[in-house]
This record gives structure tokens, C-alpha cells and sequence, in this order.
């Protein structure tokens, strides 16, 4: 993409295809770490949604309690806690050396009460444990914080999803201070779902869905994640029908490129939950392309050996001889 563009292709000129619109989380917290601007057609874009803002004004509130804005995101996400219990909560935390864990003693109204007291659980469990990893601090947050969506905002299945992204991507960090370093969010200030549209006078890559890309053509186009599963969609491969639709998704993504196609698929899926198997899956590249297909491809392998190490330590992390000792104790 980069070098595209150092070769004087405009990034608004290239485009990042994906056949859903959760593909594209992990490249979105990437592009923000290294300040690209991106426009995201179809779905949501990822660090704009109001689901992970209220997730991460969790982190905000461990790392700083004295942020305000963060606080008055998470109180208010608890029901019966409306803006001046918010404010009154956040005094109270303030009185008390602005230790996050003393939201737990606000004397908050009766529909409120067991979850400013389960928030206060939350506050001291995250704070207990500061060499903990981000991914293990969100995984704490959610166990919390999915009820809460559940009730707040519709199609929680999906929004679920998202989280389990970003708890994955929160496990390649050592400290919960660098993962909120590189998100970047704007201050939570607003509960708003969507993207604003791009300034006119700056340049920015374009993020799509196969399905928004109807139509449009681009210089460079990049498919990613283009393994059985993701295309076709494994939610979308019960009949015929559906493969063959799943086929002209593919055939419209490809034909998107003006000059130059790039088609990506990782060689493994790497997993959170792995005690008793591998901590990756190998995956399956789109059983569209064929080796006659590819034939026509000129291939390029990646391998990512800061990967491998993190791999390999995670595996020391998760000795097999102490996990067992652990469930007999």
C-alpha cells in the first residue's frame, strides 16, 4: 500500500476489500497507530463503534481516574444511573484520592446499587493486578461489561464479535498504557455508531466490504482474508445457491483492480482460547482459487518472526506440567 503510494498513487486510490466488515479490525487499529487515515464503507468502522468506546473507557478509567469524560461513559452505561448520579459518583471517587475502586462505596439509587457494586469489584480486580496483560484486563471487563450491551444496543451478537477482536489484538501487548497509546481514540464524548465522512484536502485509504464495492474501481485493490470461511462466508456456504452468490462476491472483488491486484490470506488464525489445543488454526486459502487461478498469480510467503516469538513465549507463559497441578490442587 505504502509503496504504492511512494510511487505516486494516491491512497484514495487504493483500496482493502474484505467480505464482512469484522475483517478489517485488526488493519484498522494498525492504520491508526501509524496516524493513515482510512474510509471504511459497509459496517462500521471499528474504533468509531459505541460498543468499543464503552469498552475501552474502561481501560481509560484503570489508567486515569481522573478522566472524567471515561467515567461518565461507564457510569452511565449502568441503568438508573442517568448524568447527576454520574457526576455525584465521580465526586465521590474524586473525595477519595480519585482511587477508581471507591465507585463500589457510592451510595448510588436502589436500581443501581449491585452493579456500582459490581463496577466497584471490576475497578479493584483490574487494579490489583497492574503486570497483568491488556488481553486478561479486557477479558475481565467484558465479563461485566456483555450484559450491559446486551440490554443497551441491538444485534449483540455482532457487537460481541467485535470485542473478542479487540481482546485478541489487546494479547500482541505488554502493557494496557501501550494499547491505549495506539488506539488513539478521540475522547468518548458522544455514544455515535458512524464515521464522519473524510476532510476534502487530505488523502485516505479506502477500507470496503465486497459487497459496497459494487460498481467501483480502484488502481490498487487488496483482498484480505480471502480463506474458506471468511470467503465464502462460512455463514453463507449451506447451498448451492449460496456458493455460487459467495462466487460472484469473489469474482467482483477481483475485478475491482485497475492496474494492480493483491489477494491475502493469513497462513494461521491465531486463537485466545487454547489450553487444550494448538494456539492457532492453519487456514484453508478460498477454495475459489484454484490452482489454475493462482497459476496466474505471481506468489509471494510473509513470515512474521516477532510472531512466532510471541508465540513461543505465550507457550512458556502456559506450562502444561502447572496447568495440570493448577486443576489438581
Amino acid at each position: 500500500m505504502l509503496e504504492h503510494y511512494e510511487q505516486g498513487i494516491p491512497l484514495h486510490k487504493q483500496a482493502v476489500l474484505f467480505r464482512a466488515g469484522h475483517l478489517s479490525d485488526s488493519l484498522e487499529v494498525a492504520l491508526t497507530r501509524r496516524n493513515i487515515a482510512y474510509h471504511k464503507y459497509g459496517g462500521l468502522r471499528f474504533l468509531e463503534a459505541a460498543h468499543v468506546k464503552d469498552l475501552v473507557g474502561f481501560l481509560r478509567v484503570v489508567e486515569n481516574p481522573r478522566d472524567d469524560l471515561a467515567w461518565f461513559r461507564v457510569l452511565q452505561l449502568i441503568e438508573g444511573v442517568g448524568h447527576v448520579a454520574a457526576s455525584k459518583a465521580i465526586d465521590h471517587v474524586r473525595s477519595n484520592n480519585n482511587d477508581p475502586r471507591s465507585v463500589g462505596t457510592f451510595k448510588a439509587p436502589a436500581a443501581a446499587r449491585d452493579r456500582i457494586t459490581g463496577l466497584g469489584k471490576l475497578m479493584a480486580n483490574l487494579t490489583a493486578t497492574g503486570g497483568r496483560s491488556p488481553s486478561s484486563d479486557v477479558e475481565c471487563i467484558r465479563a461485566f461489561y456483555d450484559p450491559l450491551l446486551e440490554k443497551r444496543y441491538e444485534n449483540p451478537v455482532v457487537r460481541k464479535r467485535d470485542l473478542e477482536n479487540l481482546e485478541k489484538i489487546a494479547a500482541g501487548y505488554r502493557s494496557r498504557r501501550s494499547f491505549l497509546t495506539d488506539l488513539t481514540l478521540d475522547p468518548p464524548t458522544s455514544t455515535s455508531d458512524l464515521a464522519g465522512p473524510p476532510y476534502k484536502d487530505e488523502d485516505w485509504l479506502v477500507l470496503s466490504t465486497i459487497h459496497s464495492a459494487k460498481g467501483c474501481e480502484w488502481d490498487v485493490v487488496i483482498v484480505i482474508h480471502a480463506s474458506d470461511g471468511c470467503l465464502p462466508s462460512d455463514m453463507a456456504a449451506g447451498s448451492a445457491e449460496e456458493i455460487e452468490e459467495e462466487l460472484r462476491l469473489t469474482y467482483v472483488a477481483m475485478t475491482r483492480a485497475r492496474d494492480f491486484l493483491y489477494v491475502a490470506w493469513p497462513m494461521r488464525y491465531y486463537h485466545k482460547w487454547y489450553s487444550f489445543g494448538d494456539a492457532h488454526s492453519y487456514a484453508q486459502r478460498c477454495r475459489f482459487l484454484t490452482d489454475e487461478v493462482c497459476a496466474t498469480f505471481d506468489h509471494v510467503d510473509l513470515s512474521y518472526p516477532d510472531r512466532e516469538d510471541f508465540e513461543s513465549q505465550v507457550y512458556r507463559r502456559r506450562n502444561v506440567g502447572s496447568r495440570l497441578r493448577e486443576r489438581w490442587d
